[in-house]
């Protein structure tokens, strides 16, 4: 009943609309974008935002084929150039024409961006043909630049360009900090941004200029309430005062499924949940035989039945089932005994203490995923000092190594095997962006070469078998602790058709939602 009154009083203090007002979703996240800068962080809330106010080039459907969006087509007019035309009458939120110009330079600003650059590593430039004509260019072959067209998300470069009126530049990427594009955006998206309060509202207004006059979509108004704890997230949808929630916490799954009011929709999903084992920072780490009795250790059958209620599968490897670079026999291995015994052939049966960092609303179930997990490092007397941190909190520390082990989340958008090693195994390196979430500072130079080999492979069938190796490398070495595979559940309330916009990419497509 708290919990209920919580999210009642939560709402009411907000002055969310009622539902009397079709078009206006209220909307309940875990948390709000920590920023309005669409190449400050790599992660899903940061291309859930650029979904809104954004377009992309191309973005994926439901089927996981692919939509022309900003691009209306595209063709290949060499082994190492994809040519995009550009739809013509499109404008930005502040007016401005979209043309090529903005497209080489959000494309050159993704290059400079920490999280960014790694993807884009394989690629050489961007050119316009003419005002409504671009070419990505790579290289050298590469069999995922269509994929990596979901990514680019044309800025303003008009309005993004000089100076603002505190003297900054306006383009200027700050990873972690204000800037003018962490606070103000111009994108060609659905939406515009009306009002922010970081922590606790963002407010949503459609664009009445916007280009896709084919959406069926009539939302003219979101209210985003970030709402961190999952009952209290439940309790303000089935009291009314909130139309659409995620995640749901697994927990609550059976209530809401029972309830006549709600739409439940769940979806087997593909994000990673891992911890990573600091090598720089824990002598320890450096043994193999210490990483492979942590793997051991963790039981990872157990939390995905407990913790997650059986709404996570659990993985022994980065890449899900389906992916290239899934091989079926790499399983997870808990086997306490031989945890234990591989401590003690290392030297180590005594022990010893390490720091742990999570967040707490970031994954579902995430605190409780790493409380479970220092319990079970508890039996190999590996003792944990564990601190949990809203993800707002929580990036910046990891961004800075802050603590021995420290979990990550992972969902490769471009759908392939290799952007999990690209981002989670390969060696940290900031020049090229590789390993930019390696918060392990895992190395191997014989998996850095086969991903980059990876890159330049047209054949599916070789190119498959050479990511299956990096997983088998990355298994036998222990290099991180795969945890499970995060499965997505979303609910709103009757009316709210939210089955045709939500996707397991996890990036609702608001701009389409139809409330009845």
């Amino acid at each position: 009943m708290r919990l209920w009154l919580m999210a009642l009083v939560l709402v009411a203090s907000l002055g969310i609309a009622s539902s009397a007002g079709a078009k206006t979703l209220r909307l309940a996240y875990d948390a709000d974008p920590i920023s309005l800068d669409p190449h400050q962080q790599l992660s899903g809330g940061t291309l859930q935002l650029s979904h809104m106010v954004f377009d992309p080039l191309v973005r994926w459907r439901k089927d996981l084929s692919l939509e022309p969006r900003l691009a209306e087509r595209w063709e290949q007019i060499a082994p190492n150039v994809v040519r995009f035309y550009l739809r013509r009458g499109v404008t930005f939120h502040s007016g401005n024409p979209l043309e090529a110009k903005d497209v080489v330079w959000t494309f050159n600003r993704l290059k400079q961006s920490p999280d960014f650059k790694g993807l884009f590593e394989p690629f050489e430039a961007a050119r316009a043909v003419d005002d409504h004509t671009v070419d990505l260019v790579t290289k050298g072959p590469y069999p995922l630049i269509l994929n990596l067209a979901t990514y680019v998300f044309p800025m303003d470069s008009v309005f993004y360009s000089g100076k603002d009126e505190r003297g900054r530049d306006k383009s200027e990427l700050v990873k972690h900090g204000a800037s003018f594009a962490s606070d103000n955006v111009s994108g060609t998206g659905p939406f515009t941004i009306t009002e922010r309060e970081q922590g606790i509202r963002l407010v949503f207004k459609r664009f009445d200029e916007y280009w896709d006059r084919d959406s069926p979509g009539n939302v003219s108004e979101i209210v985003m309430t970030p709402i961190k704890e999952g009952p209290t997230r439940v309790a303000a949808l089935l009291s009314g005062d909130v139309d659409f929630i995620a995640p749901v916490p697994p927990a609550d799954l059976q209530r809401l499924k029972a309830s006549d009011e709600i739409v439940l929709i769940t979806m087997r999903g593909s994000r990673v949940v891992t911890l990573q084992l600091n090598q720089d920072r824990v002598p320890q780490f450096r043994d193999k035989r210490v990483r492979q009795a942590i793997v051991h250790a963790i039981n990872n059958e157990g939390i995905a039945a407990k913790i997650m209620r059986g709404f996570a599968t659990p993985a022994g490897q980065l890449s899900p089932p389906g992916y290239p670079g899934h091989d079926d026999a790499l399983s997870p291995r808990h086997d306490l005994r031989h945890a234990r015994s591989l401590m003690k052939e290392a030297g180590y049966e005594q022990g010893f203490s390490v720091t742990m960092l999570a967040p707490n609303n970031r994954y579902v179930n995430d605190y409780k995923i790493a409380e479970a997990a220092a319990a079970m490092l508890a039996k190999i007397n590996i003792k944990v000092d564990l601190k949990t941190l809203p993800k707002a909190q929580f990036w910046p520390q990891f961004d800075a190594r802050a603590a021995d082990i420290m979990m990550i989340g992972w969902y490769s958008d471009t759908e392939d095997s290799a952007n999990f090693a690209e981002f989670l195994a390969m060696s940290p390196d900031k020049s090229s962006g590789y390993g930019q979430y390696n918060a392990g500072n895992y190395k191997n130079p014989t998996l850095d070469r086969l991903v980059l080999q990876s890159q330049t492979m047209t054949d599916k069938a070789a190119r498959a078998t050479l990511l299956q190796q990096v997983e088998r490398i990355l298994y036998e070495d222990a290099a991180l602790v795969p945890l499970h595979w995060q499965h997505l559940a979303w609910a709103a309330r009757k009316g709210v058709n939210i089955e045709p916009v939500i996707n397991v990419m996890n990036m609702p497509f608001l701009g389409d939602l139809v409330v009845e």
